[in-house]
């Protein structure tokens, strides 16, 4: 199916990836097609997750009965796998041709292509069966989009963290203005003992806490699904066996214990995109972290987090065939491959860079980053593909989330890189998509608040009592 699912060759090709074919272009064609059909027929995705939230996303489809319904089954796969790990969801609704509903039954089951979402949603995240239901268009639930207002508190003395896989970076936060800031190396993926993440990110705390003249709250930011303080999963805790996960999802609330002040832990993505908000001092903005992953988090135009995942890292946005794939979920195209380290490293050899060995990611992405900063043209050329892989990306995103900026944030944005990717997105969404370029600003913070300003904003979370 995927071979015949019209793709389209992008104006601006990656230097490092030209066989990259953007989810943008491709489902805008095929929305052009159908419409040209004069056929169409309505498709709704609903996405049921706790306490009554559930998400809709309408679009029209060819009718079963048209000669190119078969591209349908693609087309609504990539668009249901965005749409999961955007939003979130235990039960997806399916309201429109039965053979769109059967065909995703099929293909997210325990034992199909999409297993490991079926298993992340239902067991992992909401803790229940993953369910599809097919249904006509108008038996999909009404949308319940809940928003909570979180973060913007800079009064007192805070800490705030921010959890990465190569680093973790504290602060200490008086009054709104950081007295104190580090980056410490860790490696938290390989761990198999929960004591390590709590070792370190308690030591983390109590240096940052002793230049203070009291504690009164500490926020923090992690890579991964966090709800209620409880990490669910993430790549943090990749190492640590199932029958020791309940030391994780505990891990924030002893570190509450332990201090005996309010704290508050959220999704790194959400963090990127508070402090993007707080920073421009205005709403509807989408943070995009580049780090060891990528990090999404948005802040809607009411100025309110949401309880979607945001986990971009697993959103599709290159659908070509046999693409680059993702070691953890076994799908190619996700964002996780063009818009953070793995990126760098992806294309390192195709630049002519050889990674090193027996060395950490962090010291693997320096590496590289100082060839870019010698003026390598390899280097150069990698985060030029970043660049135009982010333009067609942001193209693809704007069709899920109503945009006025986006920031940008990330090890892979410092130095000269980070004017690399932005003039790369920028010069993409000038040419391709116009109208959305004179709507949206793209842009990055400045060097110290691209390197610590999560663990700043997170210092916010907590409203003191």
């Amino acid at each position: 199916m995927t071979s015949q699912f019209p793709l389209i060759a992008p104006r601006f090709v990656p230097p490092l990836d030209e066989d990259f074919r953007p989810a943008s272009l491709a489902n805008r064609a095929f929305r052009a097609a159908v419409a040209a059909s004069g056929a169409g027929v309505p498709l709704v995705i609903g996405l049921e997750r706790l306490n009554g939230a559930l998400s809709r996303y309408e679009t029209t489809v060819f009718p079963e009965e048209h000669p190119d319904a078969g591209h349908n089954l693609f087309y609504v796969e990539r668009l249901l796998k965005f749409l999961l790990w955007q939003k979130g969801g235990w039960k997806v609704y399916l309201g429109g041709p039965a053979s769109i509903a059967r065909h995703i039954a099929q293909v997210y089951a325990p034992d199909g292509a999409r297993r490991f979402d079926h298993a992340f949603m239902g067991e992992t995240v909401y803790q229940r069966p993953f369910t599809v239901a097919g249904c006509a268009a108008e038996e999909v639930p009404a949308e319940h989009e809940p928003e909570k207002a979180l973060g913007r508190h800079l009064d007192g003395c805070r800490i705030g963290f921010d959890l990465g896989a190569s680093d973790l970076k504290v602060s200490a936060v008086v009054n709104g203005q950081a007295i104190y800031s580090d980056e410490i190396v860790w490696e938290p993926r390989r761990q198999t003992d929960p004591a390590y993440h709590y070792d370190h990110i308690l030591a983390a705390l109590r240096t940052a806490a002793a230049t203070m003249p009291r504690l009164d709250a500490i926020g923090g930011s992690s890579a991964g699904v966090i709800v209620d303080n409880r990490p669910m999963v993430a790549s943090l805790f990749r190492g640590i066996p199932a029958e020791r996960f309940d030391q994780v999802h505990s891990l924030f609330l002893r570190l509450r214990e332990q201090f005996g002040v309010p704290l508050e832990v959220v999704n790194d993505g959400e963090v990127t995109a508070l402090a993007g908000s707080m920073s421009l001092e205005d709403n509807g903005v989408l943070g995009v972290a580049m780090g060891s992953s990528e990090a999404g988090g948005y802040v809607t135009l009411q100025g309110n987090i949401t309880d979607w995942l945001n986990e971009l890292a697993f959103a599709p946005v290159d659908y070509r065939p046999q693409g680059p794939r993702d070691e953890w979920s076994g799908d190619e195209g996700v964002g996780a491959l063009y818009f953070s380290q793995q990126a760098v490293f992806r294309l390192a050899p195709r630049a002519g860079i050889t990674l090193p060995a027996d060395v950490t990611d962090a010291e693997r992405l320096k590496h590289v980053q100082k060839h870019l900063e010698a003026g390598h043209e390899g280097a150069v050329n990698i985060w030029k593909s970043i660049g135009i892989f982010l333009g067609y990306g942001l193209a693809h995103y704007a069709d899920f989330y109503p945009l006025k900026h986006v920031l940008i944030l990330g090890r892979v944005t410092s130095g000269v890189g980070g004017d690399l990717i932005l003039a790369g997105a920028r010069e993409v969404l000038a040419a391709e998509f116009p109208d959305l370029a004179a709507r949206l600003q793209v842009q990055l913070p400045d060097e110290k608040s691209r390197r610590v300003g999560q663990s700043i904003a997170a210092a916010s979370l907590p409203e003191l009592p």
